[in-house]
């Protein structure tokens, strides 16, 4: 959905490409009304950390730590202007659990909207409907992290070459 945003001080519009609607109008010259917006998302998505609901409590119980074994998500992170549930950054995986809230035809056109233009910067998006939280939250969480390892080892860089960094070394005869 393109839409007209207008910078102030007699600068023509430009177009933005969003799905939602900019929390600032931003000049496309203006540094200031860029980190103006930033400040705004980070400060919406500390926010929702505060106010996170039954099943994302849930599952951000069982997706928090960091370990060896298992990769790490983040909370109500902020991707350009659109703040998601978890965040995978090893995976570029965006978990988001969707409860009645999303079962709207509107809703549903304004989450496909969201997951497009997140698909157009490489992350891919993992619905979970609230009530499977609720239902069988192990199996959930089972799947997220195989779906997280499985998209981390497709994304990794190559590990055959040596520790040195250049090729192995070569074996006299």
């Amino acid at each position: 959905a393109r839409r007209r945003a207008s910078g102030g001080g007699g600068k023509r519009p430009q177009e933005v490409d969003s799905p939602q609607p900019p929390v600032f109008f931003i000049c496309s010259n203006s540094l200031e009304g860029k980190l103006r917006v930033r400040t705004v998302i980070h400060s919406r998505a500390k926010a929702l950390r505060k106010t996170m609901r039954g099943p994302e409590v849930m599952l951000w119980t069982q997706l928090r730590g960091r370990g060896d074994d298992r990769p790490t998500f983040r909370r109500q992170h902020p991707i350009g202007s659109i703040i998601v549930d978890f965040y995978c950054p090893s995976a570029r995986l965006a978990i988001e659990v969707d409860g009645a809230t999303h079962w709207g035809d509107a809703d549903r056109e304004k989450d496909e909207a969201r997951d497009r233009w997140l698909s157009r910067q490489g992350i891919v998006v993992l619905r979970i409907p609230a009530g499977a939280v609720y239902r069988d939250l192990s199996g959930v969480v089972d799947g997220i992290l195989w779906k997280a390892e499985e998209r981390g080892r497709r994304l990794a860089p190559s590990t055959t070459r040596s520790s040195a960094g250049g090729p192995p070394p070569a074996i006299a005869a």
